[in-house]
């Protein structure tokens, strides 16, 4: 082949692989928490059912959580000392946890009429981390502030965090799991976990 020819198929190549790129690029978190928070609203509008919530949260909520960071900082110096298959348990527990807290709340957004307010986000070159903040509205209410801190993954941007009114969701945990582990160490965290997880699954 020719120099020619080679860099021909060189440029083609290329026209080729720009699509595929720019298909590629992650969706940017502030465009990614506006979509997923309308999808779910939308959902939960149509039915309070419990089923259609919990099938909403599946679909359009979970994908988007990173649990292993979210339990890892949930758990502090604590993670280091478990094992690999404790850190596996807890995360699923942690994981059950977080998924059912989340579908009660948005149980209870069903039978509120609120919008969602996400605050434009500008990124600077190669940042990984990030918060994007959101205004919750409803009537009768004053504002609620809820952000979601984020992390740039191969699989895109995944949620570590939500932050409400400067709360930490999963900070909050950390002193209940601090005191837990103290009393019983990390596999009676784990049962504890686990036995709250199926406590609720009967309730």
């Amino acid at each position: 082949m020719n120099r020619g020819t080679a860099g021909q198929w060189a440029r083609w190549l290329l026209l080729w692989l720009l699509p595929l790129h720019a298909l590629a690029q992650p969706v940017a978190p502030d465009v990614l928490v506006r979509t997923t928070v309308t999808e779910v609203l939308q959902s939960i509008r149509q039915s309070s059912d419990a089923r259609v919530v919990q099938d909403a949260v599946e679909r359009k909520v979970l994908p988007h959580f990173d649990f292993k960071a979210m339990t890892q900082l949930a758990m502090g110096k604590s993670w280091r000392d478990a094992t690999t298959a404790q850190q596996a348990r807890l995360e699923t527990a942690f994981r059950e946890l977080l998924v059912r807290t989340y579908t009660a709340a948005l149980s209870n957004a069903s039978k509120v009429e609120r919008t969602v307010n996400v605050r434009p986000l500008v990124l600077a070159a190669g940042e990984t981390e990030t918060l994007v903040r959101t205004q919750v509205k409803e009537s009768g209410r004053p504002p609620l502030s809820i952000d979601y801190r984020m992390t740039l993954s191969a699989a895109g941007w995944k949620v570590t965090d939500i932050v409400a009114e400067g709360a930490s969701l999963v900070i909050s945990y950390r002193s209940s799991f601090s005191a837990e582990i103290s009393r019983s160490g990390i596999d009676g965290l784990i049962r504890a976990l686990e036995d709250k997880n199926r406590q609720a699954a009967k309730a």
